[in-house]
């Protein structure tokens, strides 16, 4: 496995100070993937170094979040400008990520894949974490092969489609603002394509159910 870059250049917030803090600081780069979800990518990537300053630090630290009282940390992030959409339920989702960390990794958040030897292993890992379902995973784990050089065998092949070379499919792929708009438009095309298939299995069974009626009807009596 290659070792990991001590400051990648990291563009998912678009902010230099939040993207600086996603670049030193693993815990800051799970929990920006933990908030990607129903809110723009960079609001997203923000929330670490917004959560962070409201803490009066220069980076996260898991065993301060896992301790402090859930009520006054949903009440910090939902400070205006709020951290998230949904500021206390994802509140609770950090500190359970975070609890986790503490609990498994002693707090480290490197040590999810410092050490993992396959990219199967790793994935394993990302998937164990409170808050990350296989797709979050694997666009972790994209992430961290493209733009963080951990590269354990086979971690492109685990990442998915995400770990393709040359996409432009979610967070990992984003290294400034062309690449975010090329993502952005992936993700208005996938959208409008499920929309299209949910549309036309609508009015399939839509057709099903009125030619059902129809053969009803002729059988009755007096036809």
């Amino acid at each position: 496995m290659s070792p990991t870059p001590k400051t990648p250049e990291i563009h998912l917030a678009q902010q230099p100070d939040a993207d600086a803090l996603l670049g030193r600081s693993p815990l800051a780069a799970l929990v920006g993937m933990l908030l990607d979800q129903q809110v723009p990518m960079e609001w997203a990537f923000s929330g670490p170094y917004t959560i962070a300053s409201r803490l009066g630090a220069d980076d996260l630290d898991a065993h301060e979040i896992a301790s402090r009282n859930p009520e006054e940390f949903a009440a910090l992030l939902s400070e205006k400008p709020a951290v998230h959409r949904y500021p206390g339920s994802m509140a609770q989702r950090v500190q359970q990520l975070c609890a986790f960390l503490v609990e498994e990794y002693g707090g480290d958040a490197e040590a999810v894949w410092a050490d993992a030897a396959t990219g199967k292993e790793l994935l394993a890992r990302l998937q164990a974490l409170p808050g990350f379902g296989k797709q979050k995973a694997q666009i972790f784990l994209a992430l961290l092969g493209k733009q963080y050089g951990v590269r354990p065998t086979g971690w492109r092949e685990a990442a998915g489609p995400y770990g393709e070379q040359g996409s432009y499919r979610s967070a990992a792929d984003i290294t400034g603002p062309e690449s975010l708009a090329k993502v952005r438009a992936h993700k208005q095309e996938m959208k409008a394509a499920a929309k299209a298939e949910k549309a036309g299995k609508a009015r399939k069974a839509g057709e099903a159910e009125k030619a059902s009626k129809d053969s009803k009807g002729s059988k009755s009596p007096g036809n």
